[in-house]
């Protein structure tokens, strides 16, 4: 069964954690549950488990108590080698719990080229993908080894040295189908190419994690 942990507060834009789930359990088992609203989810029966993307900030669990419980979801998920995937807010959940160090800046939106490792969960995607976030991940947590950069963003993707733990900055969900939508609520370059996904298959990601947990 794939758990999504759902970390989207109520008054966050619900169209990323629900095109991220419609990708993650297309033909598979799985559930998903809000750690918002609902707190931390039972392990039981947990094949593997994608942490979505969030307005909050890791840095803000004094105003929202329930990111001290998704860090210890995360470590829980580790010590049990429960294959999870961090997702652009989960990216910088998963390092921060492990001991390393996010922090706020500049607001990047648009297309990024980026360079991919050799890794599985990059396996046959175009190095040129979406982005829409401004928090950042400036130290990288115990274990976890770089596995994608671009010119701006040194730790845009990791995986950890031992452990089937995979994250990234980017959101695998975001597709053309949504760029209307992050455009209003977050902004969007106007500059030509900024538009076209032609040649943007962030998507696979999702199903490239499903192969590598032992889901399909």
């Amino acid at each position: 069964m794939l758990l999504v942990c759902d970390t989207m507060p109520s008054d966050g834009p619900t169209y990323f954690t629900d095109a991220l789930v419609t990708m993650a359990l297309d033909g598979r088992e799985g559930v998903v549950h809000s750690i918002p609203d609902a707190g931390l989810p039972a392990l039981s029966g947990v094949d593997a488990a994608i942490v979505t993307g969030s307005t909050a900030g890791v840095y803000e669990a004094d105003d929202r108590p329930w990111i001290d419980g998704a860090k210890k979801l995360v470590r829980d998920l580790a010590a049990r080698e429960i294959p999870t995937l961090g997702v652009c807010f989960g990216h910088q959940l998963v390092n921060d719990a492990f001991g390393g160090r996010v922090e706020a800046g500049d607001q990047q939106r648009g297309l990024v080229d980026v360079e991919f490792d050799d890794d599985p969960l990059f396996g046959g995607l175009s190095e040129r993908i979406p982005l829409v976030h401004g928090d950042y991940v400036v130290e990288p947590g115990d274990g976890m080894e770089v596995i994608g950069s671009a010119d701006y963003y040194d730790h845009l993707a990791t995986r950890h040295e031992s452990l089937p733990v995979w994250t990234v900055q980017y959101h695998p969900e975001f597709t053309a189908s949504l760029l209307d939508r992050v455009a209003d609520d977050f902004g969007w370059p106007d500059t030509d190419g900024e538009r076209d996904f032609s040649d943007v298959n962030a998507a696979q990601t999702v199903d490239n994690f499903a192969l590598v947990a032992g889901l399909d």
